[in-house]
């Protein structure tokens, strides 16, 4: 794989670990409005159920978290190094003038 591939499949995996992310704050913030609810109707097994999924959840978003921090770091560390700007001039280059 060239390195402008392997930057932009780089670039993919973060855009894809940040909606990611974004999903599960959203089913923490659904989790929260169904105990919310639940206060009023009082359903014994939400009560139960409902807190240990949320801390799963939010466990599970620190992993991510953690993850694309690194991952997008390394990301950005590898299109430093490889002059990623530079090889996508070319590219932009080359497609203009038919070249390869």
């Amino acid at each position: 794989m060239d390195t402008l591939k392997k930057f932009e499949l780089m670039e993919k995996i973060v855009r894809e670990l940040d909606d990611l992310q974004h999903s599960q704050q959203a089913v923490i913030q659904k989790i929260g409005k169904i105990e919310v609810d639940n206060i009023e109707l009082g359903d014994k097994r939400l009560e139960n159920d409902l807190p240990d999924m949320h801390q799963r959840i939010a466990d599970n978003l620190d992993a991510i978290a953690g993850i694309l921090a690194y991952f997008a770091e390394k990301t950005q560390n590898f299109g430093d190094k490889n002059k990623v700007d530079v090889l996508k001039e070319r590219q932009a280059i080359n497609d203009a003038t038919g070249q390869q």
